[in-house]
Formats: C-alpha cells, structure tokens, sequence
C-alpha cells in the first residue's frame, strides 16, 4: 500500500492511496490542477485514479468534488447527507456518477475494504477512514471531533495512520483567535490538539504501527516543529513520525 498527502490543513486536504491497483483519493478540498500536478510529480496520473471518497461536507475537504468527477472522470463516494449538505454551500455544478455509502459501511472496492467509522465532528455527517487491502491497515483519521469511544483499538488496529494534530493549546489560547472559535476547536466537535493526539497514541498501544503522518495542522494555532516535539515528549523516539503540510505533497509513504 502506498499513499501521498498532497495537502493537508484548513486550507484543503486530499490525500492519495494505491493498493491492489485500486487507486483512491479522499476527500477534494484543493483545486483539480494542484491534485494533479502533485500527484505528477511523484510520477502519477490523476487520470488513473478509480475514485474519490469523501469525508464530511467542509469546504476544505469537499468543494471540489463536482471538479474532480467532471474533469477527471472520477465516480464520488459520499453519504446523501454529506452530498446535500455541500451542495447548498458550494457550487458542485453537474454531478452524474455519485455512489452513496451509509455512515459506518464499509465499501469493497476492487478487493480493497474502505470502512467508514462516523465522527462527531461538526460536519453533516463525517466519517474517518480505514483502508484494508488483506494485508495491511492504514488510517486517515482527521476532523475527529473529540477522542471519542473506541478510537483508541482502531489506532490498536492499523499499520499506519494519518491523524489530525490540529492545534497547540498554548498557540490557541494566546492567538488572534476569537473565544467563540476557540471554543469550537477545543470543543467536542472541533479538532485534536496536538497533546491529545500524542496521549491517544500512547493509549492506543500501536504496537503495529509503522508510521504516523501528523495531519491538519493549523497554521496560526500550530506548526511541524512544535507537533513534533510534542509528540516526541509523550511518545519518545521509537516509532516514526512524518508531517502532512497544507503547502505541499509529502514524499510517498508505504506500509
């Protein structure tokens, strides 16, 4: 399994997956021509992709699916909710290949299992990800809302995560921020912080783990630097940590 973040954070998320030779993207939160320059660059085609699955209804991760299915051929995976919520805040345009899933189904496609775990993030209907291709579990768990119950033997199952290290609580409360935006980021439908990520790793055991790629950082309230540390200081050295930047694609990671 091999899989790229072509961008991650407020300011849009997709991210890259191949197994089996099924090639997905979750989520369409940046413009069609940076999805396929980035994934050019490492040498892939978006014209090859089989699908785009897509994760809540955020414009971050979701404005740009009518793009993607319309200039690139792409079926969309989406919940009706999700689908109707996004379609009255953005301009979809024409969609004609939309496959919905139920919050908390699994979608097998090409022999590869998606299974779709609701969140109680404050999106219309959010889901977080596990890809499982027979051999081989990998994570993309953002826009979780909260630590909520049983997320810890999820992380316990993988072999490798993408999780969402939003926001350092000290860079919150001392930012530009105003209280009520704050209050939602910290609140049970907003985002991990970066010590709460780090603890729901150590919780977790992830004695499978290969990797952890940090996801949606906030840039006013968080930085790679700061995300690293903090992980660092619960976690040790021990197991691998890579970021996911909202300026660029991170090098291709493979478990």
């Amino acid at each position: 399994m091999k899989t790229i973040s072509l961008q991650s954070g407020s300011n849009g998320n997709c991210i890259y997956l191949e197994a089996n030779g099924l090639r997905l993207l979750f989520d369409a939160g940046i413009s069609g021509k940076r999805a396929r320059q980035r994934l050019a660059a490492h040498r892939r085609d978006i014209a090859d992709v089989d699908a785009v699955v897509i994760s809540h209804d955020h414009a971050d991760h979701s404005q740009s699916l009518g793009i993607f299915q319309r200039k690139f051929g792409l079926p969309v995976h989406v919940t009706a909710r999700t689908l109707n919520a996004a379609s009255r805040k953005y301009s979809l345009g024409e969609l004609s290949d939309i496959r919905p899933f139920k919050a908390g189904e699994v979608l097998r496609l090409a022999g590869v299992a998606v299974e779709t775990i609701p969140t109680p993030h404050d999106g219309a209907d959010g889901v977080a990800f596990v890809v499982d291709d027979g051999r081989h579990r990998l994570g993309i768990l953002t826009d979780l809302g909260h630590v909520f119950s049983g997320l810890d033997a999820v992380i316990g199952s993988l072999d490798a995560v993408f999780l969402e290290s939003n926001y350092d609580r000290k860079m919150l409360a001392e930012g530009p921020y105003p209280e009520f935006l704050q209050d939602r980021i910290r609140g049970p439908g907003g985002h991990l912080s970066n010590v709460e990520a780090a603890e729901l790793l150590l919780a977790a055991g992830g004695k499978r783990l290969k990797w952890v790629c940090l996801a949606h950082l906030s840039e006013e309230n968080n930085n790679p630097r700061v995300a690293l540390r903090a992980h660092r200081k619960v976690l040790g050295k021990k197991l691998p940590l890579h970021v996911a930047t909202r300026y660029e694609a991170t090098r291709v990671l493979e478990v």
